[in-house]
């Protein structure tokens, strides 16, 4: 498919192609294409401080947390016709096929300026709507990282927020761990 027609729409840099779920699936794995409400959203890559950022947070993760598998930029099938791709997501186990049906344990996103109001609205309504456990928001522009708790379908519990003024903290994921976050060592800093 031909995905440079005159029929895509480009928001917030994101370029959205009207396509169906079969077309879809027919794209090539690389670039980065989530699937929304029958279109493709194309996004850019991460800039290198952002891959850094997400490959930081991926050591942590797996370093710190039994029992689960920790991915980067794998597909993961929400409800409302959705098929987002998260920086990172934890689930308990390995997926069957290319997606993660179940609810992950969390999903992380590190907030690009292409991407920001996608990951901080949309997808975020959609991830406590699809029954992710943990919300985590790497926002490099702030030098934040917030981690928000699912309650029935709401981001309503604030788990932790690390900043300048607290740049450290630790987050129990379920029975499977606690992860310790340091500011610095996670943007690069």
């Amino acid at each position: 498919m031909d995905v440079s027609v005159a029929t895509a729409e480009e928001t917030d840099g994101l370029r959205r192609v009207p396509m169906s779920y079969e077309e879809w699936l027919a794209l090539p794995e690389k670039p980065k294409v989530e699937w929304v409400d029958g279109e493709a959203v194309f996004h850019r890559s991460g800039s290198p401080d952002h891959q850094d950022a997400a490959a930081n947070l991926l050591i942590l993760l797996r370093q710190s947390l039994t029992g689960v598998k920790v991915y980067p930029e794998v597909a993961v099938r929400l409800p409302r016709n959705r098929v987002r791709i998260p920086d990172l997501l934890v689930t308990e186990r390995r997926p069957e096929g290319h997606h993660v049906i179940e609810p992950p344990l969390l999903m992380v996103e590190v907030l690009s300026p292409s991407t920001r109001t996608e990951d901080l609205f949309r997808k975020s309504l959609e991830y406590a709507a699809g029954g992710v456990g943990q919300y985590w928001i790497v926002d490099r522009r702030l030098h934040s990282i917030d981690v928000l708790g699912n309650e029935d379908g709401e981001w309503s519990v604030v788990l932790l927020h690390l900043d300048e003024e607290t740049p450290s903290g630790e987050v129990a994921v379920g029975e499977h761990g606690v992860v310790p976050l340091d500011l610095a060592a996670v943007l690069g800093g």
